[in-house]
């Protein structure tokens, strides 16, 4: 494996922000967790991971993560479970985030996807994964935001949702900026002539907009596919949960709004360790200067609510440099990852860092759970 990268002093400073991130606290009471190790450094800024787990053997699974610049240099890249970078494919004109979706039905095909925000290009670009060594193959781009002007048209964050009852596969995306009401923009993504294209579905999602903050927006966006729910991060003011479906009864409704305590910087990636009955974690990251800090969620709600997310169960850190993007999969990843792994971004020495979800469990009091192991839980 390659060995984890140290976090070195001093931030490589996103040049669209205009906020210094906050160090990280000395005295915070926040758990302190190893990583298992760090990828391969890439030549430019990193910043959004995604796990694809292979469908027979889970140690072939890859991590696929973005390099944030303008073309030429901007790539989207293959890790494997190594950590050794095993693809590149440049000339993604500024790569935000992406994720990965199975079971798309492209003409007579089903193939899995990744797709990533190509935000200088204003449009998804979209990667057939290849099912039996994880790597990309481009089908190119699809235009989106057409409608919107400067910033407004610049796709950020990005997650992926396929709905339970047909299978159907959306996209929801959110832009640079975007007003209090209606920031995300959901598209269905299907096919024709052999090339995936993108229909717009609906606008949804509240944002806090301007607060004593000189800058605020939403980019990190996670699905949970089984349960059917988004949710996204409003930088400045918590976490929110809407229903994925556009066609769900209650879906103009927002049915949660939490974690708008306790985090001293950006709330950036949101990633859920889902377990097969329903319940699970919500992770949400607080950027920090050298060591970045994970606020934890019941992913099932409380007992007669399962919209009331607002316990944190706990707090743990990992030596992560200013985190942005964030990945979590509950399956066994091979004999290294038993029980599933984090991977979060780590902004100097840019690479991603791999956590054991089981040493992330074993460090939490009580002991969070894992799959197929249940511990005490409070």
């Amino acid at each position: 494996m390659v060995a984890a990268a140290g976090c070195r002093p001093g931030t490589r400073v996103d040049e669209d922000s205009k906020t210094k991130v906050p160090a990280a606290r000395p005295l915070s009471s926040a758990v302190e967790i190893k990583a298992a190790y760090g990828t391969a450094p890439l030549p430019d800024d990193p910043d959004d991971p995604a796990i694809w787990i292979h469908p027979t053997d889970p140690a072939k699974s890859v991590i696929i993560g973005t390099m944030k610049v303008a073309a030429p240099a901007g790539a989207v890249v293959v890790h494997g479970l190594d950590g050794h970078l095993r693809q590149t494919i440049a000339g993604i004109d500024r790569p935000n985030n992406v994720d990965v979706e199975y079971g798309f039905r492209l003409g007579a095909e089903t193939i899995d996807i990744a797709v990533a925000t190509e935000r200088l290009a204003r449009q998804l670009r979209i990667f057939r994964i290849d099912r039996t060594d994880g790597r990309l193959q481009d089908l190119g781009g699809i235009p989106i935001l057409r409608s919107e002007q400067g910033e407004a048209g610049a796709p950020m964050g990005i997650a992926l949702y396929r709905r339970e009852r047909d299978g159907a596969v959306f996209a929801i995306v959110a832009p640079k900026t975007g007003p209090r009401d209606g920031y995300l923009w959901q598209y269905r993504l299907t096919a024709a002539a052999g090339r995936p294209t993108a229909t717009f579905v609906r606008r949804f999602g509240r944002f806090s907009g301007s607060t004593v903050r000189e800058e605020n927006e939403i980019e990190a966006v996670a699905v949970d596919d089984a349960l059917g729910y988004v949710y996204y991060a409003d930088e400045a003011d918590g976490i929110h949960k809407w229903h994925a479906d556009p066609d769900h009864p209650d879906a103009a409704r927002e049915l949660a709004h939490f974690g708008r305590r306790g985090f001293r910087g950006d709330r950036e990636g949101i990633a859920i360790y889902a377990l097969k009955d329903g319940t699970g974690y919500l992770v949400c990251t607080d950027q920090l200067e050298g060591d970045s800090e994970y606020h934890v969620y019941p992913r099932e709600g409380a007992a007669g609510n399962p919209h009331d997310h607002s316990r944190e169960i706990t707090v743990f850190r990992g030596r992560a440099d200013a985190t942005d993007g964030l990945e979590i999969s509950s399956a066994a990843l091979g004999p290294a990852l038993p029980s599933g792994a984090m991977v979060a971004m780590n902004s100097k020495p840019m690479n991603f860092l791999v956590f054991r979800w089981e040493e992330i469990a074993a460090a939490a009091k009580p002991p969070l759970r894992r799959n197929g192991v249940a511990v005490a839980r409070n």
